[in-house]
């Protein structure tokens, strides 16, 4: 029973009765704050002092707002980043830009939107911010996901239009501003922010919008090809990491290859692209295996399949297979050995002017010939290759090319008639082709079964055929298996980072 004589301390500040004189409210499960204590937070700070720099590839950004802007004259253009998402309760996982929204401005942000509005002088561009959570207010120290004391300073409405080259403005005009424009119509990039999706009637030009930046991001830049060029040396710099480490994984597991990449991700550039495979056994037979939970044993094979982020969030991504012993076996040699002619096979056929699954043909014409010469496909081969029949592809499922570039799976909402036509000077794709022998697959005779061998390189077309981006990295196993002593040499477990 409450002392009516000692109230308490704290009185009944909730969310219908935020305030009091003395007591601000502070949120659920969070004692209200004493006024004076708010007060005193919020005095005798200096000012920010924002740097005053400018991202090395704002002409970039303008030059891709200005074509996507005049090539939808007649239109308002709204594209988000997307918000923080929650990974549990009050947890965030960190955040991401959203791929088109990066593409046109390089700003990693939260919550932002660009609006590029047609105007008599061209494409108008404004992007959309929040305030900085600084000492104005109580946000800076009370607002766990937002507030400066909590995550850090960002770069508010000022020092981004410095940063990014860009008009800006305070997010909390833009419901405002959208409601005031005068274009005929507005197109939005759905699905990134409910918010901003909710303030912009669907169109059916909005999918149109989406298509056309997937489409603008198949033909990369200088700029880009040097961002994949630094990804795909930092999953290099990963990969030896992970070879030099791997007799500490012996009898710990596939969690250590996996760790040890991802600390090279972290230390080098933003993140993992893509969640790493590390796939030791049987498990290298299964295509997208994540868990990552498996034993490292010393006859085995491992299937890394990694790349890093870069700061600029373009991703390398590099598959190579190679004995955990350091040296194949005969069988696993044999069926690495028909992976790597099937892969030199689609590499020799990138050039532009091919179409896009010329590649892919190559090194299925190639493992299809193996696998009949290996008796696991029975009778004409002509057969097995038939476009309605394909029963080589028991053993590769996957295709042997995507495109590459902020998202490993990029330029994703382009037409087929696009993505899967002719190869361009300026894309990038993956090579990959892969066969898996599943462990209890009695078509494979038994010296097979449970190897997966997948090799996997980044490839720039280029005007008369094409550069492999990550040759640095060797693929033929001779050169794996010097290329592992070599790196043992220096000591089991040895990592350098930095």
């Amino acid at each position: 029973m409450t002392d009516v004589n000692n109230p308490p301390v704290e009185p009944d500040v909730s969310e219908e009765h935020p305030v009091s004189e003395h007591w601000v409210w502070a949120g659920y499960h969070r004692p209200a704050m004493p006024r004076a204590f708010v007060d005193f937070m919020g005095a005798d700070w200096a000012p920010a002092d924002p740097v005053p720099e400018v991202h090395e590839a704002v002409a970039n950004f303008a030059a891709r707002r200005e074509a996507l802007g005049r090539r939808f004259s007649d239109a308002t253009l709204v594209v988000a980043t997307g918000n923080p998402k929650v990974r549990a309760n009050d947890t965030d996982y960190r955040f991401r830009a959203g791929t088109d929204f990066f593409y046109l401005t390089g700003c990693q942000e939260p919550d932002a939107v660009l609006v590029i509005a047609p105007s008599a002088a061209g494409p108008r561009s404004t992007l959309y911010v929040a305030p900085r959570r600084d000492a104005r207010t109580h946000d800076f120290f009370s607002d766990s996901r937002y507030g400066e004391l909590w995550v850090g300073a960002r770069r508010g409405v000022e020092e981004c239009a410095t940063y990014y080259g860009i008009d800006t403005a305070p997010l909390e005009r833009l419901g405002a501003d959208l409601a005031s424009l005068a274009a005929t119509k507005v197109l939005c990039v759905r699905g990134f922010d409910a918010g901003v999706d909710a303030m912009i009637d669907a169109h059916e030009d909005d999918a149109r919008l989406t298509t056309h930046l997937s489409e603008m991001r198949l033909v990369k830049d200088d700029y880009e090809i040097a961002q994949l060029e630094e990804a795909i040396a930092h999953t290099v710099r990963g990969f030896e990491d992970v070879v030099r480490a791997l007799p500490r994984a012996l009898g710990r597991g596939e969690r250590v290859i996996e760790g040890v990449f991802n600390l090279r991700a972290r230390v080098e550039g933003n993140d993992v692209g893509y969640d790493t495979i590390a796939a030791t056994g049987a498990h290298a037979t299964i295509l997208h295996w994540t868990r990552n939970d498996g034993h490292v044993n010393p006859g085995d094979l491992l299937l890394l399949d990694a790349g890093v982020e870069c700061h600029e969030l373009y991703t390398a991504d590099v598959t190579r297979t190679m004995p955990i012993s350091g040296k194949f076996s005969p069988a696993q040699r044999r069926v690495y050995e028909l992976v790597l002619r099937a892969q030199q096979a689609a590499l020799d056929a990138v050039r532009p002017g091919v179409d896009f699954r010329a590649p892919h043909r190559a090194a299925m014409d190639v493992l299809a010939q193996g696998l009949h010469d290996m008796g696991i496909l029975d009778g004409p081969l002509d057969e097995a290759l038939r476009a309605d029949r394909q029963l080589y592809r028991r053993y590769t499922l996957h295709g042997t090319s995507h495109m590459l570039g902020i998202d490993v799976h990029d330029c994703a909402n382009a037409r087929n008639e696009s993505y899967l036509g002719e190869l361009r000077e300026g894309y990038v794709l993956t090579i990959e082709p892969g066969l898996y022998f599943q462990s209890n697959d009695l078509t494979v005779p038994e010296e097979y079964r449970g190897i997966g061998v997948r090799i996997e390189d980044d490839v720039l077309v280029t005007a008369d055929g094409h550069r492999n981006l990550s040759a640095a990295l060797a693929r033929d196993p001779d050169e794996i298996e010097a290329w592992m002593a070599q790196l043992w040499a220096g000591g089991p477990g040895d990592l350098s980072v930095g």
